[in-house]
């Protein structure tokens, strides 16, 4: 019976398979197949990959969803071989796509399409930058109007001292521990704004909220259970039908994303990710990727943000200073230290 409890309790202990995958579904009806593992949304990407597999009728995909540091994992046991690769991967954790690449676990390719895309958005012939993406403060439209808008991180901060009631428990953002995604934006964050450390006190002054995930956090906000939410990555909400929510791009600087693609050095089916890889940086998916809220538009109006503003997280070793142990238990303890971590109000 000893001997019986024992090995019941090492089997529920061992992790199971595709237990981290969110969601898959599949694309096409072709006879290869191209396996995606991705932290896009199965709902945004999908007009995207229904073209692809449109123009290319021989191949099948399918198409999985991680969250980030899952899929980092995931990717990172692949390369050394404890459990089958991806044909390709797509991640918003850029920072750690950095590190595969920096650790032997790329694919090298180059073509036409990706000599074309600027520096910032390719590293090493193995890692290439598709989408472009603002970190964006989103508010209830009921809430703020006109010059009440907060469209800065000063602006925000001057909320946060002067309407401390109104705000009390009602700013979320992700909570950096639990989303890679959330933890990039913060680092990046620490290394740009002269307003970090007053960010994180007018936080923890109004008891802002660190939690999961994207969607809820939305919804939360055009319901009003939260008023605002920090550095929401902005295709979600560009692609989100929830209404009575606003978007800001803030006028200080707004961080741009550009969700990294890899092919794993040890993917089964290279031939085809390339395929994908081309493909996605063509004008035929670029025009896709615009339509569901992946690439930014670019506003020639007064109204823009200024170019001066605008903030791409560039695809390079630099990165891999986010990775960095201490450095990553020092921003958490300072995160954790101003955030009531905790679920949905």
């Amino acid at each position: 019976m000893t001997r019986l409890l024992c090995l019941i309790l090492m089997c529920a202990l061992l992790p199971r398979a595709g237990a981290a995958q969110e969601d898959r579904t599949t694309f096409g009806t072709g006879a290869s197949r191209l396996d995606v593992r991705s932290t896009t949304d199965i709902d945004i990407i999908r007009p995207v990959m229904e073209r692809f597999v449109e123009a290319n009728p021989d191949l099948s995909v399918n198409y999985e969803q991680w969250g980030s540091n899952n899929l980092f994992r995931n990717t990172r046991d692949a390369c050394a071989g404890r459990i089958p690769a991806a044909d390709a991967v797509l991640s918003s954790g850029v920072h750690q796509l950095v590190w595969l690449v920096n650790a032997a676990c790329g694919h090298t390719y180059r073509s036409e399409s990706t000599a074309a895309l600027p520096a910032s958005r390719r590293w090493r012939d193995e890692l290439w930058g598709i989408t472009e993406e603002p970190a964006v403060i989103i508010y209830n439209l009921d809430a703020f109007k006109g010059d009440d808008v907060p469209r800065s991180r000063f602006a925000l901060l001057d909320m946060m001292r002067n309407r401390p009631d109104l705000l009390q428990r009602r700013i979320a953002t992700y909570d950096i521990a639990a989303s890679g995604l959330g933890y990039l934006f913060a680092h990046a964050d620490s290394l740009e704004a002269t307003t970090f450390g007053a960010m994180l006190e007018g936080f923890a002054r109004v008891q802002a909220v660190a939690t999961c995930c994207s969607s809820e956090i939305i919804d939360a906000v055009a319901e009003g259970r939260f008023l605002i939410a920090y550095n929401v990555l902005g295709s979600y909400v560009a692609s989100d039908s929830t209404p009575n929510v606003g978007v800001i791009q803030p006028e200080d600087y707004t961080l741009i994303l550009s969700r990294g693609f890899m092919i794993p050095r040890t993917a089964p089916n290279k031939a085809a990710a390339v395929r994908l890889l081309d493909f996605l940086l063509s004008p035929q998916a670029r025009d896709a990727l615009r339509a569901a809220g992946l690439v930014m538009e670019h506003d020639p109006s007064e109204t823009a943000l200024l170019q001066s503003a605008r903030r791409p997280i560039p695809l390079s070793p630099p990165l891999l200073v986010a990775l960095d142990q201490q450095r990553r238990e020092t921003l958490l303890s300072l995160w954790q230290g101003a955030f009531n971590l905790g679920v949905l109000p």
